[in-house]
C-alpha cells in the first residue's frame, strides 16, 4: 500500500502559503491580497464636447453678419456676391428642392469639375424656379460645388429686388459677349433658349419645347470652345399649370403673360405656393465645339444644325424620362 502524501498546512519562509494543483506534483503560490499591489488607477478617456446644432448655426450666422458688416466678402464684374449666395440665397432654397420638390439628379458626372462649359435646359413651370433648382443642385450634389451663372431676360433685371438678386445669386443678362466673357474665364453657365415662350405655354403643350431662338448659345460656345450640356427638366411643368391668360393684365404690368392656374388668382397670395411634384433634372453627355472651331460660329448652317441637335437631345430625354415615371407627384 502506497503511502499516504501529506500537505503541508505551515507557510514556507517567504511567508507564502503553498497551494497544490489536484493530480499534478507543482505547487503554485498566491500573495496573501494585502501584500497585492494595487492597480494604478487609469484616467477615463476624454469625453469630446459637442455643440448643439443651433449652437453652430448661431455662430455661423452672426459670422456670416460680421463679415457683411466689415465688407470682408468679393463681388465680380457681374454683380455675383459667392459669399451671400451660399449662406443666404441657396439655403433659402434648400427646403423647396429637398422637400417640396424632391429633386434627384441623374447624369453629374458629364459636368466638368473645372473649366467653362455651357448647360442648356428646357424651360417651363409658368414661373422659373426650373433655373433656381439647377443651380441648387449643381452647387449640393456636383462634386465641385459649381455656380450657376444663368444667363437671364432683360425683364428679369427690370424688375424691383428680383433683379439685384438674381445679380447676387449669379445671373446676367443673356447676350453672347456677357456669356464669352463668362465660358471663357471657366464659369459653368446656364441657358434656357425657350424664353418666355416654354416657361409661359399652356399646360396642354407641356414638355412640348418650343423654338430654340436664333442660336446665339451655341454661336458663344463654339467661340469659346467649351463643351454644350444638354439638360433635360422633368416635374416643373405642374408646379403651376397654366390654363389661361389674362391679357390685358399682363400688358398692364408689362409681363408677357397673366396665368390663369388651377389655384390662381381664385385662391390669391395662396394660389402662388407651387403644387409638390416630383423632380428629375438629367444632364446629358456634352457635346464637344472646340473639335468644330471658332471659325464656325459665323457660319448659319453650322449653328442650326448644333442648335436642332442640342434641341432634339433634350426632347428625346424628356419623352424617356416621362415614360418611365408614374405619377406627377410621386414619381
Amino acid at each position: 500500500m502506497s503511502e499516504a502524501r501529506v500537505i503541508p498546512l505551515h507557510a514556507d519562509d517567504s511567508g507564502v502559503r503553498t497551494r497544490w494543483r489536484l493530480g499534478g506534483t507543482g505547487a503554485t503560490t498566491r500573495r496573501p491580497p494585502e501584500l497585492e499591489p494595487e492597480p494604478e488607477p487609469q484616467a477615463d478617456p476624454p469625453v469630446e464636447e459637442t455643440s448643439p446644432a443651433w449652437e453652430e448655426a448661431l455662430e455661423a450666422a452672426l459670422t456670416f453678419a460680421r463679415r457683411r458688416f466689415e465688407g470682408d466678402y468679393a463681388v465680380d464684374d457681374f454683380g455675383f456676391d459667392a459669399d451671400l449666395t451660399d449662406n443666404l440665397l441657396l439655403p433659402a432654397l434648400r427646403p423647396l428642392y429637398r422637400k417640396w420638390f424632391r429633386v434627384e439628379t441623374i447624369g453629374m458626372h458629364h459636368v466638368p469639375d473645372t473649366g467653362g462649359a455651357l448647360v442648356v435646359a428646357n424651360h417651363s413651370g409658368t414661373l422659373p424656379l426650373d433655373g433656381l433648382m439647377t443651380a441648387v443642385a449643381l452647387h449640393d450634389v456636383h462634386p465641385a460645388q459649381r455656380h450657376l451663372r444663368t444667363l437671364g431676360a432683360d425683364l428679369l433685371f427690370r424688375m424691383p429686388g428680383f433683379g439685384t438678386l438674381a445679380r447676387k445669386q449669379g445671373a446676367t443678362l443673356a447676350c453672347n459677349s456677357d456669356a464669352e466673357r463668362l465660358m471663357s474665364s471657366g464659369e459653368l453657365v446656364g441657358v434656357w433658349p425657350e424664353g418666355f415662350k416654354g416657361i409661359g405655354k399652356p399646360f396642354h403643350d407641356r414638355y412640348k419645347l418650343q423654338r430654340f431662338g436664333r442660336g446665339g448659345f451655341v454661336s458663344a460656345a463654339l467661340r469659346t470652345g467649351v463643351p454644350i450640356i444638354p439638360c433635360s427638366i422633368v416635374g416643373a411643368e405642374e408646379i403651376y399649370p397654366k390654363i389661361g391668360d389674362i391679357k390685358p393684365l399682363a400688358r398692364l404690368f408689362g409681363a408677357p403673360y397673366f396665368p390663369i392656374t388651377p389655384l390662381f388668382p381664385h385662391l390669391g397670395l395662396l394660389g402662388l405656393v407651387p403644387l409638390p411634384s416630383k423632380w428629375y433634372i438629367e444632364f446629358g453627355e456634352p457635346i464637344r465645339t472646340d473639335t468644330i472651331g471658332a471659325a464656325e460660329a459665323d457660319d448659319p448652317m453650322t449653328v442650326f444644325n448644333l442648335t436642332d441637335q442640342v434641341r432634339e437631345t433634350i426632347q428625346h430625354t424628356l419623352y424617356r424620362l416621362l415614360s418611365q415615371r408614374r405619377n406627377a407627384f410621386l414619381g
